[in-house]
């Protein structure tokens, strides 16, 4: 295992750690719509939203030969 996929599951671990103890009811209003939900379900939403924008601008074009 190298040392990216190391981190990866360390930075995997430690969010689970921190959405498991958030688990109050929180609102969310965005302009004119109210949302109602656990911050797990916040918490995991951008961090796997932020996961999916970081591997897709991350990645390196391939060079064509």
């Amino acid at each position: 295992m190298n040392l990216k996929w190391f981190f990866a599951v360390l930075l995997g671990f430690l969010m689970a750690f921190v959405i498991l103890q958030n688990t109050q009811v929180i609102k969310l209003q965005i302009l004119f719509w109210q949302l109602s939900a656990s911050r797990i379900l916040f918490l995991a939403l951008v961090f796997i939203l932020g996961l999916v924008l970081g591997f897709v601008l991350g990645r390196r074009p391939r060079r064509r030969s």
